[in-house]
């Protein structure tokens, strides 16, 4: 998925004392070590409000599958399992409950002998959840965009055709949750490495890249642009050399915040808003090769990997609550705003296979991932699995939506108007 720049004051607060983007590093590390002046507030920041609902209110409920969305949240549900039942669902400031709250409705999923039957997972969801509107404030409206993942060739040895190394997480990177220090930073993190006492910036892209890297090579990679946006995506399946398919599995980040290079194409006039995708993207770096390499380490932001064994071919890489992505079922959201677990049901269209006309996309998905891009209450990226329809879709999905959350029936959110 992609990343986005982050800007913003140091200890903003909104709705739900829900926190604001980090601020730049050097007053973050100030803070840290000697405190940070608040900024004055900001009269845009988002606000979490939610309005009941009936399921008749939600627009093709009847018609949209539920079942993969029931496998998913039982993934969910055994991750809550092993969490003591008074904790928080999701950060204590929002409005989701507890674990407890949730216990129900998860041994009654647990419970249910064919998940995978329609009639059975409808009765579930309308008997034990209630649905509630998502909103920033008054606002409904928001962006959904897809990912999935990618595959690529590669060898464990780097030779002739497989020169690009797809990097491990190195031993001196250091990951800071700013929340430990500060409550108003909760669920924002830097990272960077330590050099005589200080935190100071980790090594960029291009410096990654380059002869003396810090970062041990996992595996090497035939296509630096396949290599780019396997980044974006923060996972893969990489075909080796062998016949062996592993996944790389995201396991940490350079610090750097992401700078998407469709905005640079958008600047110099070589793409515009409504033309950028994954896919034209692609056509221009490929179309422009000795260009191609410094456009890509504009962004500075650098993803290390882990591998993995594939344990299921159907579904995808842990996403950030720690369970498997599940197609067209698993939803990356913004924490600030989404706990993992909840079910989000999304109103919204999509691109067509055959880059015809968009189809609507009405779907009850399971906030179970994250990532830097995904910023704000009504924000989501769809994941959306593997192979050819996958990327065709997810590359040039960016649609306007609403989204609508199910609680647990007897859950009162309190809202903090």
């Amino acid at each position: 998925m992609g990343r986005s720049d982050l800007k913003g004051a140091c200890g903003r607060r909104a709705l739900f004392a829900v926190r604001a983007a980090p601020a730049p590093l050097v007053c973050l590390l100030a803070l840290l070590l000697a405190g940070c002046a608040l900024g004055p507030k900001e009269p845009d920041m988002p606000r979490l409000t939610l309005t009941p609902l009936a399921f008749t209110d939600l627009p093709g409920w009847g018609e949209a599958p539920l079942a993969p969305a029931l496998s998913a949240f039982r993934r969910s549900c055994a991750s809550m399992a092993a969490r003591p039942p008074e904790s928080a669902l999701g950060d204590p400031a929002l409005p989701y409950g507890r674990i407890a709250d949730w216990a129900p409705a998860c041994a009654a999923a647990t419970a249910l002998p064919d998940p995978s039957d329609e009639a059975v997972a409808r009765a579930f969801f309308e008997t034990l959840f209630a649905p509630w509107r998502l909103a920033d404030g008054a606002e409904r409206t928001g962006l959904f965009t897809g990912y999935y993942e990618p595959e690529l060739t590669g060898a464990r040895v780097a030779d002739a055709f497989h020169a690009v190394p797809l990097h491990a997480r190195p031993a001196d990177l250091v990951s800071v949750e700013l929340g430990a220090f500060r409550d108003s930073l909760k669920g924002e993190r830097i990272a960077g490495r330590v050099v005589d006492g200080r935190l100071v910036p980790y090594a960029t892209r291009s410096e990654l890249l380059g002869p003396a890297s810090p970062a041990p090579a996992l595996v090497y990679v035939d296509d630096p642009v396949d290599a780019f946006f396997l980044h974006i995506q923060g996972s893969g399946r990489v075909r080796l050399s062998d016949g062996e398919v592993v996944r790389v599995a995201y396991d940490g980040q350079n610090g750097h915040p992401y700078t998407a290079i469709g905005r640079s194409l958008i600047a110099r006039g070589a793409l515009t808003p409504e033309t950028v995708s994954m896919q034209t993207i692609r056509a221009w770096l490929a179309a422009h090769p000795d260009e191609a390499p410094a456009l890509m380490n504009e962004n500075r932001s650098y993803i290390f990997f882990r591998l993995e064994a594939i344990e299921d071919e159907s579904l995808g890489a842990r996403g950030a609550a720690g369970v498997p992505l599940t197609p067209e079922a698993s939803l990356a959201v913004d924490p600030r705003f989404l706990a993992y677990g909840v079910p989000v049901f999304v109103d919204t269209t999509r691109p067509a296979e055959d880059e015809g006309p968009d189809v609507p996309f009405r779907r009850l998905l399971v906030a179970q991932d994250t990532g830097g891009a995904i910023r704000g209450v009504v924000r989501g990226d769809v994941y959306w699995g593997f192979g050819p329809r996958a990327a065709a879709i997810a590359g040039r999905m960016k649609h306007a939506g609403e989204a609508h959350v199910l609680l647990p029936r007897g859950l009162r959110p309190v809202t903090d108007e």
